[in-house]
């Protein structure tokens, strides 16, 4: 009944009669008021900034950003305003949509859009300087963040799940973890097998969803084969249809032979295996136990795992079709059979693992639901974020973070490929100047994404937007952003960019068992960072800014932010990039120097030599344990 009454509040009492019986069916039969009935027939997709009917460039931005979030092509589940991540929304229901973007046509510069997860407080007076939208999703009292409390309030209809960059609308498809995942696999391979040649080479994971869908593509980029599994055919085919998979089979005897055939001839290649990753795993063993030959060199696994009882995994006892009815019938029962399907993965892998597999959690909860399901993932001695297997921050991708590099992106509003064109040639020569007077470190990674940045075109990777990602540290990002500018106020780009990042980053999110699991000092569960990063980037001259509580490893274990910049060519366009580029980097470059990671206290330090405003508090390390052990004893 406060489900209805809570749907019912956006509409005037004439039409509640009319209303309620159609949102109570939904609530019956979804569990949740979509509003189905306001859905738009509009073709939803990022159109040209200047079709938008707007008073001010910045609103129109913001609603090309919402839409591209929403395209078919781009969102996991348009229809529930479900970008990626199985739950990640854009709002909690159409009427949302509708009102947001209404408000956003009517917005002037001196005026602020509030979101409280997914609902439109309104337009309140601000400041031409402030954000033209502060986005809120999922803030809970910290003792109701339980995974049963967000059902309650999701039903309810007063907060919402935002992933990632789908509550803050900077989501830019599969493109934006593909760059990640190729630079994952690349950098798993340097740490575990002594080199980034990759030809030859076998990476098994699973999912090929609105995140996960980027690892196949990712694979091939990296040289290497990669072998994927996924129980739903639609996004198989999907993925497939893209051109970012080019096999698909449900035959594991099929999968098997393929992955000797380009094992021997060094081929790269992408299998979409359709099928359960458990059934997969275990037919790696048996051939190795069979024959003694390793088939898989390094594995991971990107089932929506923050989300595993709805949706977000697939036991391997049940086809996809009785997983969705038990799921629906028999919560408990499902519960149950997930953990069994979970046990018997880790088995295989520890097995695997044994035999020399290199793994790895890729931040999706997968050892930390593992471990909840009493499968043999713990560490002996470890830490409360440490597991048997690392996460892909704690042994490859963490270093990175350290010396400021992170996802970095951009979005050409004039839907023009030869305006993301030229914006990749600017990115790729603007990391080529300043690479030539750098560490041997941080010049591997600004050649791994000159490279990535240079052969962006020829694999095709735009699906919505034209938008582009790259890694790339802060002085990286302030050099690009500002070229960009001057691009637009030269005319050499035609309309205004966007730029943003991932709030999988640097600074942006607070996530004990991903971005933050190598941060050793005891703050891990704290989340002043992310909170600190997302006021900092509102009043240093961010277009729109967002919070979230969630992202990846799920509702309650991570705090992650992000935002939005509309580059127009103008000085105060270039002086509001500076401001918050530079902000947004050092923030988690200064926390975790303190945390006492060395990388980030030689970044940090470079950091204050090259700017004369900034000034870090630097830790002292004890040089001495004895001296702990002597006060501790006494």
């Amino acid at each position: 009944m406060l489900a209805l009454r809570n749907a019912l509040r956006y509409f005037p009492p004439s039409h509640h009669p009319t209303l309620a019986p159609e949102f109570a069916q939904e609530l019956r039969q979804y569990g949740h008021i979509y509003m189905y009935r306001f859905c738009p027939a509009l073709r939803m997709r990022a159109y040209p900034i200047d079709q938008y009917p707007c008073r001010t460039p910045q609103a129109a931005s913001i609603m090309l950003m919402i839409m591209n979030n929403l395209d078919p092509e781009v969102a996991q589940f348009p229809q529930e305003l479900v970008t990626y991540g199985g739950n990640g929304q854009v709002f909690g229901n159409w009427a949302q949509f509708c009102l947001v973007m209404h408000y956003l046509s009517e917005m002037t510069e001196e005026q602020t859009l509030v979101m409280y997860s997914g609902h439109p407080m309104g337009l309140f007076p601000s400041l031409p300087s402030s954000p033209r939208a502060i986005i809120t999703n999922g803030m809970v009292i910290p003792n109701y963040s339980s995974r049963n409390q967000y059902e309650k309030m999701f039903a309810l209809g007063v907060s919402m799940y935002g992933q990632m960059t789908a509550g803050s609308y900077c989501y830019i498809g599969p493109q934006g973890i593909v760059h990640g995942t190729m630079l994952t696999v690349l950098n798993a391979g340097r740490r575990y097998l002594g080199s980034d040649d990759l030809r030859g080479r076998v990476f098994v994971t699973s999912g090929l969803g609105g995140m996960s869908g980027a690892q196949a593509k990712a694979a091939v980029i990296a040289g290497c084969v990669g072998v994927i599994a996924e129980v739903d055919e639609a996004p198989l085919r999907k993925r497939y249809e893209q051109g970012w998979l080019m096999e698909i089979t449900s035959s594991l005897d099929h999968c098997i032979k393929r992955i000797r055939e380009a094992k021997i001839s060094k081929t790269p290649l992408s299998i979409g295996y359709h099928g359960n990753i458990v059934d997969l795993w275990e037919r790696l063993l048996l051939e190795y136990e069979r024959t003694g030959e390793l088939l898989v060199d390094l594995g991971s696994d990107q089932t929506s795992l923050h989300n595993p009882y709805n949706g977000g995994y697939y036991p391997v006892q049940l086809s996809f079709r009785q997983a969705n009815q038990l799921m629906a019938t028999d919560s408990d029962r499902f519960l149950t059979v997930v953990q069994e399907s979970l046990r018997r993965q880790v088995k295989a892998i520890n097995k695997l693992s044994d035999a020399g597999l290199f793994f790895w959690d890729y931040g999706n909860a997968f050892l930390l639901e593992a471990q909840r399901a009493g499968a043999e993932v713990e560490k002996a001695g470890a830490g409360a974020t440490e597991f048997r297997y690392p996460s892909y921050v704690q042994h490859i991708m963490g270093d990175i973070f350290s010396l400021g590099f992170g996802p970095f992106r951009w979005v050409c509003t004039s839907g023009n490929p030869q305006d993301l064109a030229e914006t990749d040639d600017i990115a790729a020569n603007v990391l080529e100047e300043i690479s030539s007077n750098v560490t041997d470190k941080i010049r591997q990674q600004y050649n791994d994404n000159i490279r990535w940045i240079r052969e962006a075109g020829k694999h095709k990777m735009v699906v919505g937007s034209q938008a582009r990602i790259l890694y790339s540290d802060q002085k990286g990002r302030v050099c690009i952003a500002l070229a960009i500018n001057q691009a637009i106020a030269e005319g050499r780009v035609s309309a205004p960019v966007v730029i943003s990042r991932d709030h999988h980053d640097v600074s942006g999110t607070d996530s004990p068992f991903r971005e933050t699991s190598n941060v050793y000092d005891g703050s891990a569960f704290c989340a002043d960072m992310a909170v600190q990063n997302f006021v900092g980037d509102a009043f240093r001259g961010a277009t729109w800014v967002a919070l979230h509580n969630g992202g990846g490893v799920g509702w309650g274990e991570v705090m992650n932010g992000g935002f939005g910049l509309l580059l127009d060519g103008s000085d105060e366009a270039a002086k509001r990039a500076r401001l918050v580029l530079n902000w947004d980097v050092s923030n988690g470059v200064a926390r975790r120097c303190w945390s006492g990671n060395s990388n980030a206290y030689k970044t940090i330090q470079h950091t204050m030599e090259e700017n004369g405003q900034l000034r870090v508090t630097m830790p002292f390390p004890v040089q001495d344990e004895c001296v702990l052990d002597r006060a501790l004893q006494g």
